[in-house]
Formats: structure tokens, C-alpha cells, sequence
């Protein structure tokens, strides 16, 4: 009979002893091979540990961690015992490495949270506490390490229990249970010590033995997202995926969503096994009584409920090394669906110490936010407490495909779920043909004094001398009424060119060429301003340098800038990203306005 399998992560603030206490628990075991050990011995008398054995060795495999004497990578480790197997996550406990140690939780049950008996539950304890909530994990240790170095003191332990359960109040947990142990000498790892006779709970390693996991089991209801579609020849159709919740037997009626067709349940294949139920966790391919629209990205259900929306509410670890803003534009991946979303806005800022919930225009790295998000599409989805599987994703940075932030849905946003585009009688096209021309954004670029207004004056009126209907967006005469409310941080900087960009987008609706001149320093936000713009986005890039723009300064703004009196202020105290691929590139201090003006209209071919 196989032995039920238990997936737990170590964590906690740097050299908490994290590695050393798992790599002690194998060997006290005799869960190591001979050559293992043999290894062992003989790295730690090459190492730091003054002669004995150094445990963490048998989980810190990088050179880099072994120099260091930390954890950067997550190590994974199988073991087993008589009566039950195991697959640890080792995580680092740099803050710099928060997102590794994400990853690590993400696929936990429980979670040994390591606490230096000497300094007490500190900031990254707390974070990554935070983090495992996030994950879901509902089961938590905490391994006051170190007992040794406070002589094994009672009174000591039973403080960092006090501020252990200032932590866990009101969180919502299964099990929270405080073990006092040495990593290094082993008391309490695998057997109970002598050296705390006032313990009178179990040694580590027994209560990983016997902790009961909820496996999400239920019989109830039935869901799977669709991975793959397999269509080996013309007579079979499968869909293939991971049950995610309840069970599915052959002769059931499922519903595909979003179309929410029916159809019946025609064959079940394990592997190459055909089977009449499958449950929760087994990959199957399902096929079906008639033909349905199902598709990758599309769910399998019966008698569950998913929602289906573009708006949801969600708590997230942000993880880039760029802040997280509002309006910007990721891609969303949700079981197994990857879409255009957006972060419509930020809720608050979740503060590691105290959990308050903060006001906040933007997060940094390793920061906890609730922010809502809206999809480009109809999405499928559910709250996290509900469906794990369907209520975590990640966000996907649109322009270097790095993993931005991971996060699970809170609840839908009902109130914005009926809004959807108008369709109108009289479309762009339409209006196009009427007014004899092709509409487009022209969307100019570059430093400010680069000469980006001085030239989209000039087109627009080389434009409407060909009888052409235009309209110039300019920063200044934007900022001055439209958004007028917002600052120059990079939060109202990104909001500033999402608004410009659907005001383009609305007048190019109308038929009208807009021509825009704005600083707009960041290649996400012309990104962002490209997406919603689509085919009819040109970009100008006005190539000046800095030392031109600052000799020229018309309104006297880098005279300011730099005497400390603007922040923000592009090319000074805020940066410019000079545009990759440029649908045309001019400069001014050789080339006149008109002849820049012919350049442009000759590469646009307006």
C-alpha cells in the first residue's frame, strides 16, 4: 500500500537554520545513502562548522550558497519513512529571494516556520508567514531553533509563543503548533530531548508523521480545465487535463464554459487505460457524446459553480523589480487560460508587521497588495477559498515575459461585471469612408525641449492643408484639463498615457488622425498605450540628447530640476527609456521641422 504523501516548505529569516534542520532530520533518520553520507563528512571539513557535521550541506547545493552560508535556490528533497513520504521545499530566507520562496509555497500543504530562539519572530518571519497564507497552506510548525544558544530557557520559549500567537490571531489556519529545537544538536528533531524536559509534545518528525492534510477529496460536484485538445485522428476527440475538484463518471452530463453547452460523458482515459470514474488530481482525457465548443482554456463542470467575468479582486505578492502601478498591462495566467489584464487600481498595501491595510499609489518588490483586476476577456474563475486551482495566477510583465506577480482571487467584482462595448449602427469604418481618410495615432516621443510639439504642430497642418481631420493631444493642454488631477510620480505618469491612449482611441472610433506629444518616458507605457491603440499606433521617436534639450529649455523646467525644485522630472531625477523599434526616428539639431515633417509623412506613408 503506498504511504500517503505529505508536501511541506521550510521557511523563515536568513540563517534561521532552515537547511540544517532538514539535513539533520535525514541524517538522524538514516535517510542517506552511504556515499551521501560519506560526502557529508567530508564537505563539512572543508566548510565552517568548526570540525562537525554541517547538516545544510545536504540541501545547499549552489557554490553560491555554500560560500555564502544561505539559501538562494529552492532545494526539493524526497524521503520516506515507515509511515509516511515526503517532499520537502528548502526555501531561502533573503528577502531578495522572496520570490523563490513563493514558489516553494505555492505547492505546500504545510509549512515549518524557523524562528531564531535568540532574536524572536522578526520582519521576514512575518512575510513569509504571510506568504504561505497566501499559498493557501492552512497548516503551520514553528520550530523556535536554536534552543542551545539560550540554555535551553523555558521562559524564553514560551515569549516567541506569546509573539507567535500575536501573528496567527484571525488568521484561518487548521494548525499552528510551537516546537522548541536545535538544528545543529538535534533536540526535538527526530526524538523528544532531555534538555527541555518542559516540553511535553511530540519531536518534529512525528508530528509530520501524523498530521491529518485535508486533500480536497470532495465527491461533490466535478472540474477540470481543458490543457490540451487530442484529436489523434478523425474519429476521436479528447480533452485532456487535471481534475481539479469532485469526481467524473462516465454517463455524466458536463457543461463546457464559458459557451455553457451540454453534453455527456462518453469515455474516460487514464494514460492509455479506459476507466469509469476518475477523481480529483488524476490527468485524464475526457471524451464526449457529441461535438461541443471546447477548447484549451475552457472548463469541464458539473454542479459547480465558476464565475464568469472580467473583474475580480485579488491579493498579491508583487515580485518584480519595477513598482507595480495602476494601468498597467500584464498577461494573465489562470489554470489554463493567459489573457490581456490590466490593475485597474490598488486597494491598499498589506504592512508585514502589523497586517494593517495602507493607502497606496504603487507597490515595491516583496510588497502584499489587493488590487482589482480586469481582463481583456471573458475570464473563468473563483474565489481562491472556494477552487484553488481556478482562484491563483500569475501576472506576466507584457514586454520581458518575467513573472511579475503571483495572487489568488478574493471574490468577484459584481459591480463592473454588465459593462461591455456598445455596438453602434454607424462603426469606424463608416466614418472613415465619410470622411475620406484612414485614421491612425500618430504618437510622438522623446525628452522634453526634444521638439516633439514644435514638429506634430507642423504635421497636423501639413495634414489639414490636405483636407485631412486631425487633432493634436498635447502634455501640456492635456494635463491642464483632463488630468489635471494627477502628479508626475510613475503611478500618474502610467495613468496619464492609459487615458491619452483611450481618448486616441475614441477619436480614431470617429475616423479622426490624432497626432499625441507627450514625454511618455517608459517603454511599458507605450506598450500599454500600443495595446489599446492596436493597428493604428505609429511611434515618432524625437531623437535629442539631453545636453540639447537642457541648452534650449524654453520654460526654464531643467534650470528647476536641477536646483531641487521639480521631482520627477524626466532626463534629471527621472529616467528616459529610448524607444527600441521606433516606427520613424528624427532629430532637430541638424534637420529643420519641415524636413522632419517629410520624413514622417514619407515612412507613414500619410
Amino acid at each position: 500500500m503506498a504511504r500517503e504523501l505529505l508536501k511541506f516548505i521550510t521557511c523563515g529569516s536568513v540563517d534561521d537554520g532552515k537547511s540544517t534542520l532538514i539535513g539533520h532530520m535525514l541524517y538522524d533518520a538514516k535517510l542517506l545513502f552511504t556515499d551521501q553520507e560519506q560526502s557529508l563528512k567530508l564537505d563539512s571539513m572543508v566548510g565552517s562548522a568548526d570540525g562537525d557535521i554541517d547538516y545544510s550541506l545536504l540541501l545547499d547545493g549552489l557554490m553560491a550558497e555554500r560560500e555564502q552560508g544561505i539559501t538562494i535556490d529552492v532545494a526539493y528533497r524526497y524521503f520516506s519513512t515507515e509511515k509516511r513520504s515526503f517532499i520537502v521545499a528548502d526555501t531561502p530566507g533573503h528577502e531578495e529571494y522572496t520570490r523563490n520562496m513563493a514558489v516553494g509555497a505555492s505547492f505546500a500543504q504545510l509549512a515549518i516556520l524557523l524562528i531564531d530562539a535568540t532574536k524572536g519572530v522578526v520582519v521576514q518571519t512575518k512575510r513569509h508567514l504571510r506568504i504561505c497564507a497566501l499559498m493557501g497552506i492552512r497548516h503551520y510548525i514553528f520550530a523556535v531553533n536554536k534552543m542551545d544558544l539560550v540554555d535551553y530557557d523555558e521562559k524564553r520559549f514560551l515569549e516567541i509563543q506569546e509573539q507567535i500567537n500575536a501573528e496567527i490571531e484571525g488568521m484561518d489556519y487548521d494548525l499552528a503548533l510551537a516546537i522548541p529545537v536545535s538544528a545543529t544538536k538535534g533536540d526535538n528533531v527526530n526524538k523528544a530531548s532531555d534538555n527541555t524536559p518542559w516540553y511535553k509534545g511530540d519531536a518534529l518528525l512525528a508530528v509530520l508523521e501524523d498530521v491529518k492534510i485535508d486533500q480536497n477529496t470532495s465527491k461533490d460536484g466535478f472540474l477540470m480545465s481543458v490543457q490540451r485538445v487530442c484529436r489523434p485522428n478523425r474519429t476521436f476527440r479528447g480533452f485532456e487535463g487535471e481534475i481539479a475538484l469532485g469526481s467524473v463518471h462516465v454517463g455524466d452530463e458536463v457543461s463546457s464554459l464559458p459557451s455553457g453547452e451540454k453534453a455527456k460523458v462518453s469515455g474516460i482515459l487514464m494514460t492509455d487505460k479506459e476507466v469509469q470514474e476518475a477523481s480529483a488530481g488524476n490527468a485524464v482525457t475526457v471524451s464526449l457524446d457529441r461535438e461541443i465548443d471546447v477548447s484549451r482554456g475552457c472548463v469541464l463542470a458539473k454542479d459547480t459553480k465558476v464565475e464568469i467575468g472580467r473583474e475580480f479582486l485579488a491579493e498579491m505578492l508583487w515580485m518584480d523589480e519595477g513598482k507595480l502601478v495602476r494601468g498597467r498591462n500584464y498577461y494573465l495566467k489562470l489554470a489554463t487560460q493567459t489573457l490581456p489584464a490590466v490593475i485597474s487600481d490598488i486597494r491598499y498595501r498589506i504592512d508585514v508587521n502589523s497586517g494593517e491595510q495602507l493607502p497606496a499609489d504603487e507597490i515595491e518588490k516583496n510588497e502584499l497588495a489587493v488590487c482589482e483586476v480586469s481582463v481583456g476577456e471573458k475570464v473563468l474563475f473563483a474565489p481562491f477559498s472556494k477552487i484553488k486551482e481556478m482562484g491563483s495566477f500569475i501576472l506576466i510583465d507584457r514586454v520581458t515575459n518575467a513573472t511579475a506577480a503571483c495572487g489568488v482571487v478574493l471574490k468577484a467584482e459584481r459591480n463592473k461585471r454588465n459593462l461591455s462595448w456598445q455596438q453602434v449602427d454607424i462603426d469606424r469604418q463608416m466614418r472613415e469612408e465619410s470622411l475620406g481618410q484612414k485614421a491612425r495615432t500618430i504618437w510622438f516621443t522623446g525628452l522634453s525641449g526634444s521638439g516633439k510639439s514644435a514638429i506634430g504642430n507642423a504635421l497636423e497642418k501639413r495634414l489639414h492643408s490636405m483636407g485631412m481631420h486631425t487633432m493634436l493631444l498635447d502634455g501640456d493642454n492635456v494635463r491642464m484639463g483632463l488630468n489635471r488631477d494627477l502628479s508626475f510620480s510613475e503611478a500618474d505618469r502610467a495613468e496619464n498615457i492609459r487615458r491619452i491612449a483611450e481618448v486616441a482611441h475614441l477619436l480614431n472610433e470617429a475616423g479622426i488622425i490624432v497626432i499625441t506629444t507627450f514625454i511618455s518616458p517608459l517603454r511599458v507605457d507605450r506598450h500599454n498605450a500600443q495595446r489599446i491603440l492596436g493597428d493604428s499606433y505609429s511611434e515618432v521617436y524625437v531623437n535629442t540628447p539631453l545636453a540639447v534639450c537642457e541648452e534650449r529649455d524654453v520654460k526654464g523646467l531643467y534650470k528647476r530640476a536641477r536646483a531641487g525644485e521639480i521631482e520627477f522630472f524626466t532626463g534629471i531625477n527621472s529616467p528616459y527609456e529610448v524607444p527600441k523599434h521606433a516606427d520613424v526616428t528624427v532629430e532637430t539639431v541638424s534637420t529643420g521641422i519641415e524636413e522632419n515633417v517629410d520624413i514622417i509623412m514619407e515612412k507613414l506613408k500619410l
